[in-house]
């Protein structure tokens, strides 16, 4: 066991240094994103699978970097306040949170705009055309186009990352320790994990709704951040307040 890492946080972030690998050395990185990042699903290469693969994918040296850091530097912690069976229930349940939050708000986002293209005279067919190869088919008019070019980056968006999961580490290590004081890398300054949690998910809303980024690049998906956070936090909660039988999940 490498030192002052525990097994899970080990294994999780060995698989994500794999799946990068491949991603990066197999088919031009076209491959693995195509077959393991998490497309929109009323797109032609959405697959069941990625609601889980997409956890494993990085879009980026960086990106792997910095998930793989915070899962070593609280997912460590948590699987040692918790145990490994409910580090991981909280991990993978994070991450199915972060799905639904970002699906949830890119259909809420998209069935508008999908029925008013309808209603003004555009077929199913023509849309998906348009949508797959990013130039518009016959007579479209102005208010038409301003739609597509709303719905075309829904359609097409795709999904990669831990960030989910980690977010709801984070909140479950922020639940255990809200006195612990914890610091952005690039301000230096710290703050209680009771207030630094919340703030980060306050801005988190803040990017998702306004496309104003603080912290990370502006294709990030934030909702997702958010249903991380917010699944990790009432998985805590819920343990808890029903004082969660230790038996069951024997360590």
């Amino acid at each position: 066991m490498i030192r002052g890492i525990t097994d899970t946080v080990k294994h999780l972030i060995i698989i994500n240094v794999i799946m990068f690998i491949g991603t990066v050395t197999i088919g031009n990185g076209q491959l693995f994103n195509q077959w393991f990042a998490l497309y929109f699903p009323e797109n032609s290469l959405f697959e069941p699978w990625q609601i889980f693969t997409h956890m494993f994918m990085h879009g980026g040296i960086g990106h792997l970097f910095f998930n793989m850091f915070a899962l070593w530097m609280f997912g460590t912690a948590v699987e040692s306040q918790l145990g490994s069976k409910k580090f991981l229930f909280i991990y993978i349940s994070a991450g199915l949170g972060a799905v639904l939050f970002q699906l949830g708000y890119y259909y809420f986002n998209y069935v508008p705009l999908h029925e008013e293209l309808l209603a003004s005279g555009l077929s199913e067919a023509s849309l998906v055309e348009m949508f797959t190869s990013n130039s518009t088919v016959g007579n479209v008019s102005s208010e038409q186009l301003a739609m597509l070019k709303q719905a075309f980056p829904i359609y097409n968006a795709s999904m990669v990352g831990a960030s989910g999961c980690i977010m709801g580490i984070l909140a479950a290590f922020g639940m255990m320790n809200p006195e612990a004081k914890l610091m952005l890398i690039f301000l230096p300054i710290p703050v209680k994990a009771k207030y630094f949690i919340p703030g980060i998910i306050i801005l988190d809303i803040i990017s998702a709704l306004t496309g104003q980024s603080f912290f990370s690049p502006s294709n990030t998906a934030y909702m997702a951040h958010v249903g991380g956070a917010i699944t990790g936090f009432l998985i805590m909660w819920y343990w808890k307040k029903n004082q969660f039988n230790k038996n069951r999940w024997d360590r």
